[in-house]
C-alpha cells in the first residue's frame, strides 16, 4: 500500500461510545481522527487538528494496521472522522481493507464531499454520516463554510443516499448500510436548522437524522455575540419540531447535557498512545 507514497496525518485511533447508538453500539466504533479539515468553523471542537495540525504521519500500510488493530479490539466498525480532505489517497487503502478487513467502514465527514470523488469509492463505504450545518448560505459564510456550502452539502448527500439508498441493520440495531446525517444545532440559528430538515427531507424523508445538542463554546468564541453561549433548551425543542415539520421520520436526539467539553477526546494523549501503538 506504500507504493504510491501516501501519507496521512492521523490525531487519535481508538474505541469510541458516544456516536449514534447504531454507530457506537456496546463495543465502541473504531475512530480514526484526521488531522486537517476544508471548513473553517470559528467554534470547532476540534481546533486542535482541524486547523493546528497536531497529529502523526502514517503510511497506507500503517493505517491498515491501524484498522486491524481496532477490528481486534473489538471495534463496531471503521469510523473515519474528517476523511474529506485525504479522500483521493484513501479510496485505495479501503478498497484493501475491504478484501481482508470484516468491518463496515463509516465516513464521518463535514458533508462537504465533492460527488465525484464519492463516486470512486461507491460499494467501499458502507455507512455515510456527513454533517448537514447550514441551509443558510450567508451563516454559512460568515462561519467560514463559504456560502457555496448548503449547495456542496446537498449534492453530497444525494451521492451518498444514490449509493446507499437503504438502511440495514443486524439483530443488535447496528447500521450496517446506510446513512445518518447529522446536523449540530447552532445558539440563534432556528431558520438554518428548518431548512437543513427540509433539505434532508427533500432526498429522503426516510433519512436517519441526528439532532445534536451538543455545541458549547470553545474560547475562540468567547466574545461572539451569539456563539458565545449554549443553546437554550427552547432553541433545541424548535429544533426537535422542525424535524417533524420537515415530515422527516427516523431520528436520534440528545440531552441538553451532552453539550460539555467531557465528549472532546484528549488528543495529546491520543497522540502519544498513537506513537506506542506504530512503535514509536
Amino acid at each position: 500500500m506504500d507504493a504510491n507514497g501516501s501519507i496521512f496525518r492521523i490525531a487519535r485511533v481508538g474505541l469510541h461510545f458516544f456516536e449514534e447508538p447504531c454507530i457506537s453500539g456496546e463495543r465502541g466504533s473504531g475512530t480514526v481522527f484526521f488531522s486537517g479539515c476544508d471548513m473553517h468553523c470559528p467554534f470547532c471542537q476540534n481546533a486542535e487538528i482541524s486547523r493546528g495540525g497536531k497529529g502523526v504521519n502514517v503510511s497506507g500500510d500503517e493505517l491498515l494496521f491501524l484498522f486491524e488493530h481496532l477490528e481486534k479490539e473489538g471495534a463496531e466498525n471503521i469510523n473515519l472522522v474528517t476523511p474529506t480532505p485525504w479522500t483521493k489517497s484513501l479510496i485505495p487503502v479501503l478498497k484493501e481493507y475491504k478484501t481482508r478487513g470484516k468491518l463496515p467502514i463509516v465516513w464521518n465527514s463535514n458533508g462537504t464531499d465533492d460527488p465525484a470523488a464519492l463516486k470512486e469509492a461507491e460499494g467501499v463505504v458502507d455507512v455515510w454520516l456527513p454533517d448537514l450545518k447550514y441551509s443558510d448560505a450567508a451563516l454559512a459564510r460568515a462561519y467560514g463554510a463559504g456560502e457555496d456550502y448548503p449547495e456542496r452539502a446537498k449534492a453530497a448527500l444525494a451521492e451518498m443516499k444514490r449509493q446507499r439508498p437503504e438502511d440495514v441493520f443486524d439483530e443488535r440495531g447496528m447500521m450496517k448500510k446506510g446513512v445518518v446525517v447529522r446536523h449540530l444545532v447552532l445558539p440563534g440559528a432556528a431558520e438554518n436548522t428548518a431548512g437543513v430538515m427540509r433539505t434532508i427531507a427533500a432526498t429522503d424523508k426516510d433519512t436517519y437524522v441526528s439532532v445534536m445538542a451538543q455545541y458549547f463554546p470553545t474560547p475562540a468564541v468567547k466574545d461572539h455575540p451569539l456563539l458565545s453561549r449554549r443553546v437554550t433548551e427552547e432553541e433545541y425543542d424548535k429544533a426537535l419540531d422542525a424535524f417533524f415539520a420537515a415530515g422527516l421520520k427516523n431520528g436520534f436526539s440528545q440531552e441538553p447535557e451532552s453539550a460539555t467539553e467531557d465528549y472532546v477526546p484528549d488528543f495529546s494523549a491520543s497522540i502519544a498512545e498513537l506513537k506506542d501503538l506504530l512503535g514509536g
